[in-house]
């Protein structure tokens, strides 16, 4: 039978359904698609889900909005994979009164079409029960005895009748979109978090001395205060001997150099075994378990390489690249080299072998309480691998969370993304200017990528301390952290980010000096200049502000003046509006005109409300047409809650 429906268009869907679209577990899902006919009979459509280990499909009503246009919406109740699809059919009824109504009031002849009515409503009756079949039963009896046209339309159109006919008839050709399309419902930690990130061997009181994964559990208490969900760490295995690195980077630095603890695996074992100068696996465990009790998770490193050390160089040499003289070929990134590390060959005729070791290495972690891995340079393996990776651990576990740190072409970006990353690195760290955040955050929150792509906005990284934060002082360190902690859900800072910690390897280096990937750094967490106390305040914002724990919400809002962005965002239910403009000049006070246009803030036009800035606590009177000044040097951003409307 010839199908009359056509529904294409439809949102969320990745590349055709190549891929999953994201969302998150207890939160409306919502879905639009173009649905339309030939002809003008009237549509109904649903969107109709399931688990994807399920065969029965739950279905919510879809509404046409314009232009063959329809939305719908469901909530995925558990953190699980989904299928969904829509179903969209003619109902027969409506189109028959909505012909009929104008015959009616064009003073048509409309004997045979009040019997079709009638025929039509008949056929209805009998798939109804209960309350619907008494009303259709009594509108048949009524309308056969009718005479008047006017009063029989007016039976006809009765609410009551159309929706009861609209639940109990006929899905006439009944359309339904294939091949059903594919969801992630992840758990709400995939959206929303602040992140700490540090290294367990810095944790340590005392100069010196090498701290211990004791050390970093007596730190969680103090990262708890300052608000941060997730603590993860740098990687803790056994760092290898072989080309150690020195201290800012030195080949073979020595006896007395810790090395970088990427260059993984040493006699004490691979990326199941700890270092052992941080403690035991049992240490580990106990990080792990402290942590969640104050309500944090511990995420780990997942860095896919070798150092010359590691067990699987001698067990597996087939895992690796060789170059003509038989030595295996150190890892570059010209002109960076990496000769303590060896980069995996996924091309190895052992493929199968590889890939089953490094799943294990995966389940390892998670029989340990990890549910959260930051992936290191994801980008310079195959995206088959990841897909396939973290499908097969997602399917057991729909809770692990995957965040990739790829900071690289944008396509390959997406691309890992698609694949089942979770969360995604960006380059936030280097947009500064009004237009490049604009455009950056417009192209994130507002195109197609974000069905898939949830950006994680670091501040900073072991391996990127950006000029702005060289130059600016702790005034810039606030300014880009209100932007990380306000833009985006998720967001994160490496640790010395709230000491301010600018001093670079060299001019125009992003590398910091004496950096803490070659050696330990011992820090006074509570020296003069520390911003400790503003991260907290921010945190505590972020956690206490719905509209902050979104991203779709984002709008940016005009602004007279290039160093002053501004932008609010809502939360879906519309009780919390935030309005927040930043000065992005960490130097100079800067002053503007920002303008609210009053729907943003559900105000009649010209209607002026109260606001309440969340930093200071300070309370003004806006309306469409505000002044704004921001010192730096005092306070670089207003975080206004709109209050009453007065």
């Amino acid at each position: 039978m010839l199908s009359h429906i056509i529904i294409e268009g439809i949102t969320p869907m990745v590349d055709c359904g190549r891929y999953p679209a994201k969302c998150i577990a207890g939160q409306p899902c919502v879905v639009e698609a173009d649905i339309f006919r030939d002809g003008h009979q009237l549509l109904r459509a649903a969107v109709k889900w399931r688990r994807k280990d399920e065969e029965v499909f739950a279905e919510a009503p879809m509404a046409a909005l314009d232009n063959d246009r329809w939305r719908g919406e469901f909530t995925p109740p558990e953190n699980a994979r989904y299928v969904f699809t829509i179903e969209a059919w003619t109902d027969l009824y409506a189109s028959w009164l909505a012909d009929f109504a104008k015959k009616v009031r064009a003073g048509r002849d409309v004997a045979s079409d009040l019997l079709e009515g009638i025929a039509l409503l008949e056929a209805i009756g009998r798939r109804a029960r209960g309350e619907d079949l008494q009303l259709i039963s009594v509108s048949l009896y009524t309308l056969r005895q009718t005479l008047d046209l006017e009063a029989a339309l007016a039976l006809v159109s009765a609410p009551g009748l159309v929706e009861a006919a609209a639940r109990c008839g006929e899905r006439f050709g009944a359309t339904v979109y294939q091949p059903f399309i594919e969801l992630i419902a992840d758990r709400p930690r995939a959206a929303f978090g602040a992140w700490y990130e540090m290294f367990v061997r810095s944790q340590s009181p005392i100069a010196g001395r090498h701290g211990t994964f004791a050390d970093a559990e007596r730190r969680l208490s103090e990262i708890r205060d300052m608000g941060f969900d997730v603590v993860y760490l740098t990687p803790i295995h056994p760092i290898g001997k072989t080309n150690r690195k020195g201290p800012n980077n030195t080949v073979n630095g020595g006896p007395g150099s810790v090395g970088s603890p990427w260059a993984i695996g040493s006699p004490a074992g691979g990326h199941t075994a700890v270092e052992p100068a941080l403690g035991t696996l049992a240490d580990f465990t106990r990080l792990v378990q402290s942590a969640n009790r104050l309500g944090m998770e511990v995420a780990l490193d997942f860095a896919v390489q070798c150092s010359p050390d590691h067990p699987w160089v001698r067990e597996h040499p087939q895992w690796f690249r060789h170059r003509p003289d038989g030595s295996i070929k150190y890892a570059e990134n010209p002109p960076k080299e990496y000769q303590d590390i060896y980069p995996i060959d996924f091309d190895t005729p052992d493929q199968k072998g590889l890939l089953q070791a490094l799943l294990e290495v995966v389940w390892f972690w998670v029989g340990r309480g990890v549910r959260i891995f930051r992936v290191d340079n994801p980008h310079t393996k195959p995206v088959a691998f990841w897909e396939w990776l973290i499908g097969e651990v997602q399917s057991r576990r729909p809770d692990v969370i995957f965040l990739g740190e790829a900071f690289t072409r944008p396509k390959m970006m997406k691309a890992l993304a698609k694949s089942g990353f979770t969360q995604s690195y960006t380059y936030f760290t280097w947009r500064n200017t009004k237009y490049e955040l604009t455009e950056y955050l417009t192209e994130l929150s507002a195109t197609e990528m974000s069905d898939y792509f949830r950006p994680n906005f670091f501040t900073n990284t072991p391996d990127i301390l950006t000029s702005i934060l060289q130059n600016g002082g702790p005034p810039a360190f606030k300014m880009r952290l209100v932007l990380a902690a306000t833009l985006s859900p998720s967001y994160g800072i490496y640790s010395g980010y709230e000491l301010c910690e600018n001093r670079a390897a060299a001019p125009g280096s992003e590398e910091y000096m004496d950096s803490e990937k070659y050696q330990i750094k011992t820090r006074d967490w509570n020296r003069p200049g520390n911003i400790k106390e503003f991260v907290a305040q921010i945190n505590a914002i972020r956690r206490g502000n719905p509209a902050l724990h979104h991203f779709r919400n984002l709008r940016f809002l005009p602004a007279d003046n290039d160093q002053i962005l501004f932008y609010a965002k809502t939360s879906p239910d519309r009780r919390n509006v935030l309005l927040i403009p930043v000065n992005l000049d960490p130097v100079h006070v800067q002053e503007c005109t920002v303008t609210v246009p009053p729907e943003v803030v559900d105000a009649a036009p010209g209607q002026r409300y109260r606001v309440t800035d969340l930093l200071s606590g300070a309370q003004y009177e806006w309306s469409q047409y505000n002044y704004v000044r921001l010192d730096p040097a005092r306070q670089p951003a207003h975080i206004l809650r709109v209050e009453e409307r007065l």
